[in-house]
């Protein structure tokens, strides 16, 4: 006869507290609320997956994606002869969670401003790490000193920021890497769409890990790849964290040839991106326009923080256009102080989507 336990009692500590991360998979016409890319991805891309040879499906890919090394550090303008080398994983969140495992012991701190990526209290709280936000400082400019002072063994910074957009300042990202106690990873999982990118401070601190993904601007959500970039020995114990066969062989395959040159290829990446930015503000105009405010944003997606949001979330769902309802943001600082901690985050796309969304706030704040 089997006995029963109950599970709650041989579960790990904390585990029932964890959060399950729960996307809304409602039909819509427009969906703006996962900062993909909405042209979709390269043809490149699309060409190398019905060419694939689907053998390869029955067997396990390359232990570490070895293949794409040397063309993320030519992507990124960095060489294997500084030091430099890469690791790769399931989606840059997996990089992140590796790092997490390769660095901190649990009970050990990992420092990040708040609001920020919401999977980094959580992948925190399953590596036994404590969380320690820190407010952003007026105008969302990063409290670097106050970050530094939590002695942190990990501070994270997102660049540009999720889910706020706003942008980081290099003087902050230099005071931190100067003087933060352990190591530093930098989230740019927006770059493409940013004026500036700090990847170079990989050569500059052998502490500092940069990373990645191909979700965003390359439009390659549903094959999970994301890369971190960093010194040779700091990457090589990420590597040992974050275990083998983590990017499946078409996931490989499609990185590789989004990462060739010309207009089918990283071209083609590079003028969406760009798109992408002079639509982001034609939109943050046109919801300004309309009363409400959009902050500043540096990425794919624009938030508009409002203790409305709910409620306009809702009434564009009806109209068949998505976006994400932000929650749990902190009153500071002053931005936030009067949109009782939602806020709607709107991705951007090519104008006709942005238009359906723009018509469709149109017809819910008439009927507000």
């Amino acid at each position: 006869m089997t006995t029963r336990v109950e599970l709650s009692a041989l579960a790990r500590r904390g585990m029932e507290s964890i959060p399950v991360y729960i996307g809304d998979a409602t039909p819509c016409a427009v969906d703006l609320s996962d900062n993909t890319n909405l042209w979709g991805a390269p043809p490149a891309v699309l060409r190398a997956l019905r060419s694939a040879d689907v053998s390869v499906v029955a067997r396990y890919p390359a232990t570490y994606a070895g293949s794409l090394r040397d063309a993320l550090l030519e992507h990124v303008g960095l060489s294997g002869a500084d030091g430099i080398d890469v690791v790769t994983g399931c989606g840059s969140d997996d990089v992140l969670d590796s790092a997490m495992r390769a660095f901190a012991q649990p009970g050990e701190c990992i420092a990040f401003s708040s609001p920020t990526f919401s999977m980094i209290p959580t992948f925190a709280q399953l590596n036994g790490l404590t969380p320690t936000p820190v407010p952003f400082a007026p105008g969302f400019e990063l409290d670097a000193e106050r970050l530094v002072d939590v002695r942190a063994k990990l501070t994270y910074v997102c660049a540009p920021n999720n889910p706020t957009g706003t942008h980081v300042a290099r003087s902050a990202i230099d005071y931190i890497v100067q003087n933060a106690a352990g190591v530093i990873v930098i989230d740019e999982a927006y770059a493409e769409f940013a004026p500036e990118v700090f990847v170079d401070l990989c050569t500059a601190s052998d502490r500092v890990l940069v990373t990645r993904t191909f979700s965003k601007a390359f439009g390659m959500a549903g094959l999970r790849l994301g890369y971190g970039i960093g010194d040779r020995n700091l990457v090589r114990l990420v590597t040992r964290a974050r275990g083998p066969y983590k990017v499946n062989a078409l996931a490989e395959r499609a990185a590789r040839a989004a990462l060739t040159a010309g207009t089918e290829g990283r071209d083609w990446v590079l003028e969406r991106a760009a798109e992408a930015v002079e639509n982001r503000l034609r939109l943050v105009d046109a919801v300004n326009r309309r009363g409400l405010t959009a902050l500043p944003s540096a990425a794919n997606f624009i938030l508009i923080p409002t203790r409305r949001a709910r409620q306009l979330a809702s009434g564009l769902a009806t109209r068949g256009v998505r976006v994400r309802v932000i929650t749990g943001m902190p009153a500071e600082p002053r931005e936030l102080a009067d949109c009782e901690g939602v806020g709607l985050r709107v991705g951007v796309g090519p104008w006709p989507a942005m238009q359906t969304f723009l018509n469709a706030l149109d017809e819910v704040v008439a009927c507000a």
